[in-house]
């Protein structure tokens, strides 16, 4: 059997939660070699790498994908094939509180990045040119919020209802025209809400599994119906890397795990895994502790994300349900303490974010 070709992968937002996850599986099922470029913000965590650091293929560098004369230099250092952005600010809350941040990562890094790519493509050979990709990893919240019925498609129209959201349908933009314009090889993907291990804890899932197991209320947003398409963060990984190495070039591709469902329901459902896997006999029923809370302002009511395109075009299909996911993530909180210990001993340990005053 002819083994495939290694390919150099610069990997922004590496040291994040997606990021990491597409790292892991690039270097354990793969010929790659990596380049993570994070600039180890509150989100970016080393230790989500430590399972793959000490890889000969594995390289890793600090530094800010908004500084345009760093990124050059990185490209002329290790002349990536591959160059999958991930580095962003992604948390809606946090963008509420302070969007300026959401717009200098999300938007001026995402220029500096292309203009980096575009000079390093320029200068490549012809077979080299054609085979380079500059894949842009986005999400569904740039298309808006969806009534009770339907799906996103790859053809749905922007309408971003957040700072969050809408510096990343500018960074979107801003890579279609960088095709368009000036022939960059680039692909976009558009993903629905992601879960599993190494998860930042403000985010719903590991926020809720965290409190159950301290005991601590479990804030759910308005009446906790809002919906939201959930995908295991390692079947979201495989999608990426089949994207970024075999999706048609000036396309976008959407990614979801087929499994909507409300809020309420999420965190009932994982109240139920950690009445099994923790039992607290103080609580009795871990949904006790379901408390819910004044929403988010302009809380999106409903995401749902159609992957006809990856799962026809790539042969991809998420390999766990949300009934497997859920438990697999349970699981892992409850093994690794001492990876969200830290976090929550620091940076994040559980506040309301969000909150326009």
């Amino acid at each position: 059997m002819k083994s495939l070709p290694s390919k150099l992968f610069i990997v922004t937002g590496g040291a994040g939660f997606i990021g990491s996850a597409v790292v892991r599986h690039l270097i354990n099922d793969t010929p790659h070699r990596v380049v993570v470029v994070d600039k180890l913000t509150y989100a970016g965590n080393l230790a989500s790498l430590a399972p793959v650091s000490g890889d000969a293929r594995y390289d890793f560098v600090r530094a800010d994908i908004a500084n345009g004369q760093r990124m050059r230099q990185l490209f002329d250092k290790y002349r990536p094939d591959v160059v999958m952005n991930l580095a962003a600010e992604s948390h809606v809350d946090r963008s509420i509180d302070g969007p300026a941040a959401f717009v200098e990562t999300n938007i001026v890094g995402t220029f500096a990045l292309l203009q980096a790519a575009l000079d390093h493509w320029r200068m490549l050979p012809p077979e080299a040119k054609s085979a380079f990709r500059f894949h842009q990893v986005s999400t569904d919240e740039v298309f808006g919020s969806l009534g009770a019925v339907g799906s996103f498609t790859e053809e749905s129209p922007y309408r971003p209802n957040s700072p969050y959201s809408a510096s990343k349908a500018a960074a979107d933009h801003l890579v279609r025209a960088w095709y368009h314009t000036y022939g960059l090889p680039t692909v976009v993907s558009n993903c629905s809400n992601n879960y599993g291990p190494y998860h930042f804890p403000e985010k719903l899932i590991p926020l809720m599994i965290l409190n159950c197991l301290h005991g601590e209320a479990l804030p759910v947003y308005g009446t906790g119906e809002n919906v939201r398409d959930w995908l295991f963060v390692e079947d979201h990984a495989r999608a990426l890397v089949m994207i970024a190495e075999r999706g048609r070039v000036g396309e976008s591709y959407n990614v979801g795990g087929g499994a909507e469902h409300s809020n309420v329901e999420i965190v009932t459902r994982i109240c139920e895994l950690m009445d099994v896997y923790a039992p607290d006999e103080r609580i009795g029923s871990h949904a006790k502790l379901i408390s819910f809370v004044p929403d988010r302002p302009g809380h999106d009511w409903r995401y749902a994300i159609d992957s006809t395109r990856t799962r026809s075009e790539l042969r991809w299909q998420p390999a766990e349900t949300l009934a497997t996911g859920l438990a697999k993530t349970v699981r892992w909180y409850l093994a690794n303490p001492d990876w969200w210990g830290a976090i929550r001993a620091g940076v994040y340990r559980g506040e309301r974010l969000g909150v326009v005053q």
